[in-house]
């Protein structure tokens, strides 16, 4: 089964933290969206390797997105995160399939920029995260 499949509520969850961060500021580019989740994957990889998490620069716009969706993701699996409601008891997902999930959004952020330009992912998905 497909990761959009399987894992549709996840996805939708991170996803509308990208989203919220473009309704508060039409100025942001895919690319700065690309830049957090990248970073988030190399955040969630290195956790798997027990490593600490690595530095990655971030322009301010792809900063609040990182925040927004780390957020998120922090809640996915179980741990509280600032501004969210208490988690749930466990984990809704590993860490790995949170990465896969993570790695499925920038695929396709990847795909709708190519499509529609530098905010060809925002324009298309916008319609679909409420």
């Amino acid at each position: 089964m497909k990761v959009e499949e399987e894992y549709t509520d996840i996805l939708q969850n991170i996803e509308f933290a990208i989203v919220d961060q473009y309704r508060k500021d039409r100025t942001v580019l895919d690319q700065d969206a690309r830049d957090a989740v990248q970073a988030l994957v190399r955040r969630y990889e290195a956790e798997l390797e027990s490593q600490g998490p690595p530095n990655a620069p971030l322009s301010s716009r792809a900063r609040k997105i990182y925040g927004a969706a780390e957020a998120v993701c922090e809640w996915i699996l179980g741990r509280p995160a600032p501004s969210l409601p208490l988690p749930p008891e466990k984990p809704r997902v590993s860490t790995s399939v949170l990465v896969a999930c993570l790695k499925r959004i920038r695929k396709s952020i990847d795909y709708w920029n190519k499509q529609g330009g530098r905010q060809g992912y925002f324009n298309y998905v916008i319609d679909y995260i409420r």
